[in-house]
């Protein structure tokens, strides 16, 4: 599915999203035109599922990281899409995923502060009917939020 030039341009586009199509296309030893051909169907193929500015959280005025494990009761699928659904509307939640184990979700936020944090604690995650418990872990400090995914295996 993808050849090692496909590759390189996921690749170097995951660094930076805006580089020149022109600069792409020398930097994978393409011509624009082909490069270009080549980005657009990794696009229409959505592989390559958008292009955002990623902000630095302390300069934006949310420095502190949560992490929570929630348990819910009722496991079903109308269960799971409410809480989905729940935790989605909540602007503090930057991350959400469905994990196996000892929790039922595994959740990113993003807040100003502690006291910001427990508002968004109390007036929306256990205001969601399904959640029976909730553990919260902190950043101490981010290496990194977000990374390139490896495709050198991709084929």
């Amino acid at each position: 599915m993808f050849d090692s030039t496909d590759r390189e341009i996921l690749r170097r586009l995951q660094v930076d999203g805006r580089v020149a199509n022109v600069d792409l296309a020398e930097a994978v030893r393409l011509s624009p035109s082909a490069c270009l051909r080549r980005v657009r169907a990794l696009e229409d193929a959505g592989v390559i599922a958008g292009y955002r500015a990623e902000l630095d959280r302390d300069r934006v005025g949310l420095g502190l990281t949560v992490f929570l494990e929630l348990k819910v009761q009722g496991h079903s699928a109308e269960t799971k899409q409410m809480v989905e659904d729940a935790l989605l509307a909540i602007p503090a939640v930057v991350a959400c995923h469905l994990v196996s184990g000892t929790a039922d979700f595994f959740v990113e936020g993003a807040v100003p502060d502690l006291a910001s944090y427990e508002d968004s604690l109390l007036d929306h995650v256990l205001a969601i009917p399904a959640v029976v418990d909730i553990r919260s872990t902190f950043a101490i400090r981010t290496m990194r939020t977000r990374g390139p995914l490896p495709v050198d295996g991709l084929g």
